[in-house]
């Protein structure tokens, strides 16, 4: 059985009947079963990823275990709809590693002062896309940051390279020109993508998740790497806590 260390409700209304989502954070080995089966559904079939536990319909890796595991459940079905994990520093001291190491070169890290969680492998079911869904789920993520007194929040943005890169390298050229900050920390890819010629009649449309780091006031910090297992591009972003942006901050309003 899921247990609940503290959760949050919002009601949804979608033109169906209203939907009550509640946040929870993800605890014994059932929950994480569902949170894995959630991001298997999604990784498999949106972006056909060779994931590890696929034959048990499971996302799953070495760095489950050392992770908090936050989700979004839908209370009129008891369905999990969202899922993201969290590692912090001390965590990724005990592996050697933060998730992100394994695509990027991650300069000046060691130089960032205070404490430091990574997120990753969020995922959102289909049906739930929407700013209530990703808002319940930032709800938990902001409680957590303010106990642990996180100063970074750091992690992989993905964008889909179905069309060969043309819209990661279009997304890129509008995220240089807004939000490319390498001050605290530098990202350097270890795949990084081809230069591609972009036509001048290309439209390039931000992913839902990329946008809503760059709305909270997240920067990028270099170069997209080309991740083959999930055929995406991969955008590393560091949003420092004191500087969320004001607009968008009532999302994280347990955590300013």
């Amino acid at each position: 059985m899921t247990q609940i260390a503290r959760h949050r409700t919002a009601s949804q209304t979608t033109g169906k009947p209203s939907r009550r989502l509640r946040a929870e954070r993800l605890q014994g080995i059932a929950a994480l079963r569902e949170a894995q089966a959630l991001r298997y559904r999604v990784f498999s079939s949106e972006f056909a990823a060779k994931l590890k536990g696929a034959e048990f319909g499971l996302d799953m890796d070495d760095y489950d275990p050392h992770c908090q595991h936050i989700g979004v459940r839908d209370l009129s079905n008891g369905e999990l709809v969202a899922t993201t994990r969290l590692l912090d520093h001390q965590a990724a001291a005990d592996l050697g590693r933060f998730y992100s190491e394994e695509e990027f070169r991650l300069h000046g890290l060691a130089g960032l002062e205070g404490p430091l969680l990574e997120i990753g492998r969020t995922c959102v079911d289909p049906a739930y896309r929407n700013g209530a869904t990703i808002a319940v789920l930032w709800s938990e993520l902001a409680e957590i940051l303010n106990e642990g007194r996180y100063r970074y929040l750091m992690g992989c943005a993905s964008i889909p390279m179905r069309d060969g890169g043309l819209q990661a390298q279009a997304i890129m050229q509008r995220l240089r020109e807004r939000h490319l900050c390498t001050e605290y920390l530098r990202a350097e890819p270890r795949q990084p993508l081809p230069r591609l010629e972009l036509p001048d009649n290309l439209i390039s449309e931000m992913p839902p998740l990329l946008k809503a780091y760059m709305r909270l006031g997240a920067k990028v910090c270099g170069e997209p790497c080309w991740d083959p297992d999930f055929q995406v591009a991969d955008v590393f972003i560091l949003l420092k806590r004191d500087e969320l942006c004001p607009r968008y901050a009532r999302h994280f309003k347990a955590a300013v």
